[in-house]
């Protein structure tokens, strides 16, 4: 029986909710890294004051006193207990390019906590939501972090969902122009739970390729070319990736909402324009209205930020 942390009233009416906490800004990755704080500070600044702002509503995270329970799941007790001895120690690399600090143990189990929240008021609402957290998720391995991320998040909830919540099925959508290697492992063995990727190839993480489907058919991949745009995209979307959804037909649709397909971003090679992702956005609304949107990457905080609008124009 599906219970939720949340009341009726804490969501206004026909207002969207985004789950963010400033707690998130204190996983210090430092001033050159490409995922620090100042993406999310850019979101909410650009959220604030823009024309949508009367109809957003801000939930801060929920506390969750099982949060370790949730991240197991997916994450082994060996990596878990490893990374928060890291960060009582001051912090230091994971892998090349993934930096822990002596805050990201607790700022990320808040991560996990906020896509969990997300779950329960999507579903309570009917309707979507977007949780803004950081650190990001999606190529976190069972035994270890990888390419700036550090909890499985997607995976996390979607798993959440389906065996916490007895749903019958969720899917998970990444837009995120890389790969998501670490969700994809999560739920390869997991009938219930479907995973569709379209990533630039070959690329980071290099893995995705079209022959990765999962033990039940449960994975499309759907590797796009360098500088492939919205002409390439939107076939992509409509006949291949609504269809596949709509087939499986999920209780709850997670999508892992990365923003470096834009073309302003450094970090790859897709000329996306933050406008399509409203275009995605209302294809997935033609699945389903139970949409829980979830921060993966996007470097350019100008095109990042006009991303998450048009996402949440789609919704109003």
């Amino acid at each position: 029986m599906f219970t939720s942390n949340f009341s009726s009233a804490s969501t206004s009416i026909n207002k969207f909710p985004i789950i963010y906490s400033e707690s998130f800004l204190e996983h210090d990755t430092g001033i050159y890294h490409p995922e620090k704080s100042g993406r999310l500070t850019a979101i909410v600044n650009t959220l604030k004051n823009s024309s949508i702002a009367p109809y957003l509503v801000w939930q801060e995270p929920t506390v969750r006193q099982n949060i370790l329970q949730e991240v197991r799941r997916f994450h082994s007790s060996e990596y878990i207990a490893a990374l928060q001895d890291l960060t009582e120690q001051g912090g230091g690399y994971i892998d090349g390019d993934t930096i822990a600090s002596q805050r990201t143990y607790d700022v990320a189990l808040l991560a996990v906590s906020a896509w969990l929240d997300g779950v329960d008021l999507v579903l309570e609402s009917g309707r979507p939501a977007f949780v803004l957290a950081r650190p990001p998720g999606h190529h976190a391995r069972a035994n270890s972090g990888m390419g700036f991320c550090i909890f499985g998040n997607a995976a996390i909830a979607a798993m959440s969902a389906c065996d916490r919540l007895n749903l019958d099925r969720v899917a998970i959508l990444d837009w995120d122009v890389h790969h998501g290697n670490g969700t994809q492992d999560a739920v390869w063995d997991r009938p219930d739970i479907a995973y569709v990727s379209t990533h630039q190839a070959p690329f980071y993480p290099m893995t995705g390729r079209k022959d990765e489907t999962g033990s039940y058919n449960n994975i499309l991949n759907i590797p796009m070319r360098a500088n492939s745009a919205i002409a390439e995209y939107l076939p992509v979307f409509e006949n291949r990736i609504v269809p596949f959804l709509r087939n499986f037909n999920p209780d709850l649709l997670v999508v892992s909402a990365g923003f470096d397909a834009n073309a302003d971003d450094p970090l790859a090679s897709i000329l996306l324009k933050p406008e399509d992702f409203g275009t995605f956005t209302k294809l997935c609304l033609e699945v389903t209205p139970k949409i829980l949107f979830g921060l993966e990457g996007g470097y350019d905080f100008n095109s990042l930020s006009r991303s998450v609008i048009s996402v949440i124009e789609q919704c109003l």
